[in-house]
């Protein structure tokens, strides 16, 4: 699958390489068989693999003309360039993910000898038992897989080695994050003061009506001593409250339209009020509860500030981690010409800063999830 057309070199690349890392070379054949899983992975079940060959990519031209179904009546018949076309986006989708995947392993690997992460036999057995169990409960389902997308159990093995170093490390970055002082506790709750404040509420009896005169008729019955339940059903035009004897609970402030919500909360308990005109009509109501706002206190809400600002602190510790990690080790990848991506120092500068976070390290490149250790 990797032809010899493709041998043309970065710089420091050996001839029989599509990369290096710090010297550390990705061969050919490794990135061939990679391509060879991610292909059968991306592949339709049952659908028969696919050959890309390029830069010609003929075996792929001629599968994909013996597989495309008949166009329909009056349409042309899709030409060898346009079937040219989707093979070198299908291929060069695949190249850049196995390369990403390759990359970043070499990147990982490289970055636990440095600050010297290991994992032990023991660790990776387990590692790799605990991920095709979670994956697999079934010894068949792992075989078959295996079998279907062209990986081997090595290849499983190389996949959870990659992830548990990798999480192994990010570990590490996160228990070194900086610590939650009481000063910057403070500090967010005087800035978000509002979201420790609990709002007043008012529980309501409400008629509304579509006149003043209804409204006036509705006020007169109340107070006449009819029940707030057959006023509200002879008059209310608010379907949600007329159904429940007028009631509307929990009516927080400033949720309401300024003239009702003014009259609300400066309405005493108890108290028949109204008409209050609004653009739904007039409100005729009586508070039936009230509850006041109220404002948790700096040493109530310091847990779940803590809480947040750990959370915080952790997540930038990941970020500067992988930011590191990627500046690191970017800057000694070197890739063969025809093998260039953003991972690759000799890669072009984009025109515009579309690139991935530098912690979205990928799986390896497959579409049914892998066993993945951590």
């Amino acid at each position: 699958m990797v032809m010899i057309a493709l041998a043309a070199c970065g710089d420091s690349v050996p001839g029989n390489s599509v990369a290096s890392v710090d010297g550390d070379s990705i061969t050919r054949t490794d990135f061939g068989h990679w391509l060879g899983i991610a292909a059968s992975t991306s592949q339709p079940q049952g659908a028969a693999k696919v050959e890309y060959s390029p830069p010609d990519y003929a075996a792929c031209v001629t599968s994909k003309k013996a597989s495309a179904p008949k166009p329909a009546k009056g349409q042309p018949q899709q030409t060898d360039a346009q079937f040219k076309t989707q093979c070198k986006a299908e291929y060069d989708g695949l190249r850049d993910q196995v390369m990403q995947f390759l990359i970043l392993d070499k990147w990982v690997s490289g970055e636990a000898a440095d600050q010297g992460v290991k994992l032990s036999a023991k660790e990776e057995e387990a590692a790799y038992t605990d991920a095709v169990k979670r994956s697999f409960p079934k010894k068949a389902d792992f075989e078959s897989f295996l079998k279907s997308s062209g990986m081997t159990a090595r290849d499983a093995r190389f996949q959870v080695r990659f992830n548990t170093i990798y999480t192994k490390l990010r570990e590490k970055a996160v228990k070194n994050a900086a610590k939650v002082t009481d000063k910057a506790v403070v500090a967010f709750y005087e800035k978000n003061k509002a979201r420790f404040a609990t709002p007043a509420t008012r529980d309501l009896r409400v008629v509304l009506t579509k006149t003043s005169a209804k409204a006036a008729q509705a006020r007169k019955a109340l107070q006449s001593g009819q029940s707030w339940s057959t006023v509200a059903k002879k008059y209310s035009i608010d379907q949600a409250s007329k159904n429940q004897g007028g009631s509307l609970l929990g009516i927080a402030k400033g949720t309401q339209e300024k003239s009702f919500d003014d009259a609300i909360f400066s309405a005493q308990k108890g108290a028949l009020t109204g008409p209050v005109k609004t653009q739904f009509g007039y409100y005729v109501f009586e508070v039936q509860k009230s509850i006041e706002a109220k404002q948790q206190s700096l040493k109530d809400a310091t847990p779940a500030i803590r809480q947040q600002l750990d959370a915080q602190n952790k997540q930038k510790a990941d970020d500067d981690f992988n930011t590191s990690l990627r500046k690191k080790w970017k800057a000694r990848t070197n890739c063969a010409d025809a093998y260039v991506m953003t991972q690759c120092k000799n890669a072009p500068k984009p025109k515009t800063s579309t690139t991935a976070p530098a912690g979205a390290v990928q799986p390896a490149p497959q579409t049914q999830q892998p066993p993945a250790g951590g």
